[in-house]
């Protein structure tokens, strides 16, 4: 199915604007900084906004033009890169290709929860958790992978037709499979997170037995990941983990015999949700089950919002373990002193600094203070969680150019 005309003239003209963005030398400057970085290798810090939540306010939709749906997302695609260069002007690395996603979905664990979410857009919500006795253990089921090839190719056809001929368009096939390393918040989204703390306490046989049903059914979807055999590399312009670009030379690996497995892949794990528990009872109930999934990939990475340092010798207990997530809450010094260089410090400010009363003198203090730190650390700067900020996009492009300015990396 060809796009309407109106429609393929508005992506051909974002396209050739990507394009040209793609060739530009600083790209492939920037690709080889993170594959020095990835390795270990000393760079100067590398910088990466993730608007996440803001591009609501960066990018409304009014903006767009098209009106086919498949058009609007590639539509808004292409603007949200585009504007990432001309005002973001952080580490990113802009190619000049097109990856057409992987139609697919997975069966399910034969229980949904339920959600209420407050009138306002954006706005708070909570669970509904569908296990409410413990006999629904006997409800669960161990989810399938499903892939659409079809509507895959449909897609792919689509796009190659309107732009194909600016950019390189592929199918990149590939699934989310961090999803499948998480187990915590499985076991949250059919529990419920308060009745998950109780859980541990009051019946914790029943949690390990559950845990360990989670875990197989993630292995379960792990090998049939593993068995596709279309499946791609992510050692490229990928968006890793909780932050970081996956530009390696480490990857796929010295036994790689062309047909890509997950031990040629990044892997990923976190547990968010145990912010609350103790780094023993973590241990006992996630890091033990997580380990032998994290095991099938070829570099990992942990963590996301939650506080690891706390926990850090058992982070370090992951296989080949990465990278690693300093979030706001976690204590820094600890975190310089347990990863030195053999790790990358994966820090994330504080996103509150983007709404507010925004100030860059706080900005700039924040990062020398993380810098000073961490001056032995191999470090990455990931602003994220920015679900806000504050109709005022101008602050992320402030935040780079000072996180810039204080590692040294404006051009």
């Amino acid at each position: 199915m060809a796009f309407e005309q109106n429609d393929r003239r508005i992506l051909r003209e974002l396209a050739k604007q990507v394009a040209e963005i793609g060739d530009h030398p600083r790209q492939a400057e920037r690709r080889e900084m993170w594959k020095l970085h990835n390795s270990l290798r000393k760079t100067k810090p590398m910088v990466l906004v993730s608007p996440e939540g803001s591009w609501g306010e960066i990018l409304p939709h009014s903006v767009l033009q098209c009106t086919d749906p498949l058009a609007r997302g590639y539509e808004y695609h292409f603007r949200s890169l585009i504007y990432r260069w001309e005002h973001l002007r952080d580490d990113y690395v802009i190619l000049p290709h097109l990856k057409v996603g992987l139609a697919w979905s997975h069966t399910g664990w034969g229980l949904s929860p339920g959600y209420f979410r407050s009138d306002m857009e954006r706005g708070a919500w909570h669970i509904d958790p569908p296990m409410k006795d413990l006999d629904d253990i006997r409800k669960l089921k161990r989810p399938d992978i499903v892939i659409d090839e079809e509507a895959t190719q449909r897609n792919f056809e689509a796009i190659s037709e309107a732009v194909g001929d600016i950019l390189e368009v592929k199918i990149y096939h590939r699934m989310f499979i961090w999803g499948f390393t998480g187990l915590a918040n499985v076991y949250m989204y059919l529990r419920g997170l308060d009745q998950m703390m109780y859980d541990m306490i009051e019946r914790p046989e029943w949690v390990h037995q559950v845990m360990k049903f989670l875990a197989d059914g993630n292995m379960h979807m792990l090998d049939q990941v593993d068995a596709y055999p279309k499946l791609d590399l992510d050692n490229d312009d990928e968006y890793i983990a909780s932050g970081g670009m996956g530009f390696t030379d480490e990857l796929p690996g010295p036994d790689f015999d062309g047909r890509v497995r997950l031990r040629n892949l990044w892997g990923f794990g976190e547990a968010q949700e145990l912010v609350g528990v103790s780094g023993a009872m973590h241990e006992e109930f996630v890091f033990q089950y997580q380990r032998p999934l994290m095991d099938r990939f070829g570099l990992n990475c942990y963590g996301c919002c939650e506080p690891v340092t706390d926990r850090l010798d058992y982070v370090l207990k992951i296989p080949r373990l990465r990278r690693i997530s300093i979030s706001p809450w976690a204590d820094k010094r600890i975190a310089a002193e347990g990863l030195q260089n053999k790790y990358i410090f994966s820090w994330k400010p504080n996103p509150a600094q983007m709404c507010g009363q925004f100030s860059e003198d706080r900005i700039r203090q924040d990062i020398r203070e993380t810098l000073d730190i961490a001056k032995g650390c191999v470090v990455e700067m990931v602003l994220k969680d920015t679900h806000t900020c504050d109709n005022d996009p101008a602050r992320l492009s402030a935040w780079v150019r000072i996180a810039e300015e204080e590692t040294g990396g404006l051009d």
